[in-house]
């Protein structure tokens, strides 16, 4: 009986080693086909000419968390060529605007206070202060959210969570700003207490004002729940409370916010595939299809969240499962030999011109491409963490 269970603790100790193995060469395998099929990482969003955007920034967040775990300078190299090309001597940022007060626009600081880290430049001080600028200055609800854009006025979507939010928690972190937390905080129980529906998921947006069309007149929500929206959200909880000190008051409330939505997730799951569809909440519907960019985020979110404690243990098991997914349904190998990331929703958004009304069908209808980097680089982000919990 001891040898029979000698043998299954070595058994599982030789499968642990080889999920950690698998997702790490994932992981750089996904990064070295994306050097490929983009040697210049501000294009990997399809951009003509450079512009400082938060795809790009997020690929170099994704490059820097992989260089890192591996050491390997060539990720680094990376990302250095494209912040010196963004990132001026005297600290001016290339084509960025804070008039326009775009969330979008300041996640790059996160993927800067990373870099400095590792290469400390005083331009990159300069430009990290510039987007701070920007948090202090950016206009807000009644309650204190955050709008995501200037041009979107009253208006709160959970993807701003993620975009301007994180790197809000990073710069608190980075300086020590103990005051800041609570408004970190606040940014989450303001637009989860309005968007939140009766299954536990969130609507993609909130108006304060109901101006919008597609503004619900009572509540404010857009219709639907929206994927990758609820991706960038459990990533930001995720992201923030790695960094949020363990003594701030409103910690325990964004736990439970995320065990919530999480919990919900798993409701809702494909139960052959482990991923979910672009419409998280109404699987199998017409039109709707397994998703691969907040498939990939979820993944991340279940393994962060096993890794800090914030999630229960059983979500190890639940994250192997959903890379596994990912490997056999939505990454495929090119004649080169280079990996591609399929069924990617290219983008979706609110109101704009073309007006976006937020239903079921402008969801499903909206373009489909492959190696979108919303979904390589979240894609990277969480083969390391399965990496980390699989050790």
């Amino acid at each position: 009986m001891k040898k029979l269970f000698g043998l299954i603790l070595l058994m599982a100790a030789v499968t642990g080693c080889s999920v950690q193995k698998q997702s790490l060469r994932l992981a750089q395998d996904v990064a070295r086909s994306e050097m490929r099929h983009n040697p210049e990482m501000w294009t990997c969003d399809g951009a003509a000419k450079p512009k400082w955007e938060y795809t790009p920034t997020l690929m170099a967040r994704a490059f820097l968390d992989l260089y890192n775990e591996t050491h390997d300078t060539a990720y680094l190299n990376h990302v250095q060529r494209f912040a010196d090309l963004f990132i001026g001597k005297d600290g001016s940022i290339l084509t960025y605007k804070k008039s326009l007060y775009n969330m979008d626009r300041v996640q790059g600081g996160n993927f800067l206070i990373m870099l400095h880290a590792l290469n400390p430049q005083p331009q990159y001080l300069t430009a990290i202060e510039t987007l701070y600028d920007q948090m202090r200055e950016q206009p807000r609800t009644t309650e204190g959210g955050f709008w995501h854009k200037q041009i979107y006025e009253h208006q709160m979507w959970l993807d701003g969570l993620f975009t301007g939010t994180t790197f809000y928690a990073r710069y608190a972190a980075w300086k020590n700003r103990p005051e800041l937390w609570a408004d970190v905080a606040r940014q989450f129980v303001v637009v989860d207490q309005h968007t939140l529906k009766p299954n536990g998921l969130n609507h993609h947006g909130w108006d304060e004002s109901r101006q919008m069309g597609w503004s619900d007149p009572k509540t404010g929500c857009s219709p639907e729940t929206w994927g990758r929206a609820e991706g960038w959200y459990v990533m930001a909880l995720c992201d923030v409370l790695e960094l949020m000190p363990a003594q701030t008051k409103e910690r325990a409330r964004l736990t439970a916010i995320l065990n919530r939505v999480m919990e919900s997730l798993l409701q809702v799951q494909d139960k052959k595939t482990h991923l979910w569809y672009q419409v998280p909440d109404r699987p199998g519907e017409e039109g709707n299809y397994l998703e691969s960019t907040c498939s990939a985020m979820y993944c991340y979110a279940m393994a962060k969240g096993v890794r800090l404690g914030l999630l229960d243990k059983k979500y190890k098991k639940e994250a192997v499962a959903v890379m596994k997914g990912l490997r056999r349904y939505k990454i495929v190998t090119n004649e080169d030999g280079t990996l591609s990331l399929i069924d990617c929703c290219a983008v979706a958004g609110l109101g704009g011109n073309p007006y976006r009304d937020g239903t079921y069908s402008y969801y499903v209808h909206e373009r489909i491409r492959k190696d979108d980097p919303k979904g390589v680089a979240p894609l990277i982000m969480a083969a390391i963490e399965l990496s980390k919990i699989t050790k």
